[in-house]
């Protein structure tokens, strides 16, 4: 006895890691909750219910006849079972705990229903990596136009901080996005809640509406790249007058290598995709001035804190300055204006 209890929990780990990396998204997956719910066998409404959910992804991506429908109560639980019998019969079961004996009598023990789980679930599996291979090559691969590239990068960047293999042009995207979800799962259950936070995009799109954002994005990219080259140009012109003096020239060849490393890791192009829209948070959509008492404890540095000694005056200031006085120039070279000219007139005359 206490070696078949053994070997009853030993199935309920792969069978709740099986359902999550399928997509599976009911109670079942809960700590705690599969040991309960099979235990009640056909009785259970959530047992049924994953069976019924897994039959249903079956039948998308196979053909499959038979179906399942989820029990309410105990007077469904014979009803359920005859179902189950017909469709392992269709699928060649080959376990004979599920096979043999009376129909309605086979899922009466916690190891059958995880038994039934498993098979369905191994089936589901199956055909989904058998209809990857059939699809055209266009519809399973990742496009290397229309954003493939940017879609690609984003995907490789994921894999790696997920520890995840990176993934080839060939690669299944179904496979690849289940995979990712499985791991993503997994690294969100081990951090605190509310670590993570609230998506700031918190809607689904439609198909219009994305390529309208596309169109709002790369608009808003020629304009922060323009302001971004203006940036960099302004820092080579300050970078240069710093050179004039007589001291900054003896100093040249030193100043250039401590500038020349930091100026070629600045680019007019902006790294922004539409991926860090999805994965903003909540959070960002906050503005907090620049010299708030909050932002002050992430920016402040030692250079703050250094006073500038007396600097020479340079003047410049409107109120001393004299206006200028108004000359008169051309009068004195040109020799007395129109009476001059009047003059000279009557002379000839």
């Amino acid at each position: 006895m206490a070696a078949g209890s053994g070997g009853r929990a030993g199935m309920e780990g792969p069978v709740a890691a099986l359902l999550t990396a399928l997509g599976y998204t009911g109670q079942l997956v809960k700590e705690g909750v599969l040991s309960q719910e099979v235990e009640k066998g056909p009785c259970c409404p959530h047992f049924t219910g994953a069976c019924s959910w897994l039959v249903s992804e079956l039948k998308a991506v196979s053909l499959l006849e038979e179906c399942l429908t989820p029990t309410t109560g105990a007077e469904d639980a014979e009803t359920f079972q005859l179902e189950v019998s017909g469709l392992l019969s269709e699928l060649h079961c080959p376990y004979p705990s599920l096979t043999a004996g009376s129909a309605t009598s086979r899922l009466n023990d916690k190891q059958s229903c995880l038994q039934l789980l498993l098979f369905l679930g191994s089936e589901l599996q199956a055909a989904r990596l058998l209809r990857s291979r059939q699809l055209p090559q266009e519809q399973q691969q990742v496009p290397e136009d229309a954003g493939g590239g940017e879609v690609f990068g984003e995907l490789a960047a994921l894999c790696r901080a997920l520890g995840v293999a990176e993934p080839t042009q060939d690669a299944p995207v179904a496979q690849l996005f289940r995979d990712l979800e499985l791991k993503i799962r997994d690294a969100s259950s081990s951090l605190p809640e509310g670590t993570v936070g609230k998506p700031l995009l918190s809607r689904s799109l439609e198909p219009g509406q994305w390529e309208h954002l596309e169109e709002i994005h790369q608009a808003m990219c020629v304009e922060y790249e323009c302001r971004r080259q203006m940036l960099i140009s302004r820092l080579d012109v300050t970078v240069q007058s710093f050179h004039w003096s007589e001291r900054a020239q003896q100093c040249g060849a030193a100043m250039g290598q401590l500038y020349e490393p930091l100026r070629d890791g600045l680019s007019s192009g902006t790294g922004v995709t539409l991926a860090r829209l999805l994965s903003a948070r909540e959070d960002l959509s906050v503005i907090t001035r620049a010299t708030s008492q909050s932002s002050r404890e992430k920016t402040a540095c030692a250079v703050n804190k250094i006073l500038m000694g007396p600097v020479p005056d340079r003047g410049g200031r409107p109120s001393e300055i004299e206006p200028p006085m108004v000359k008169w120039e051309g009068r004195r070279s040109g020799g007395g204006g129109r009476k001059e000219k009047r003059r000279g007139k009557d002379r000839r005359h």
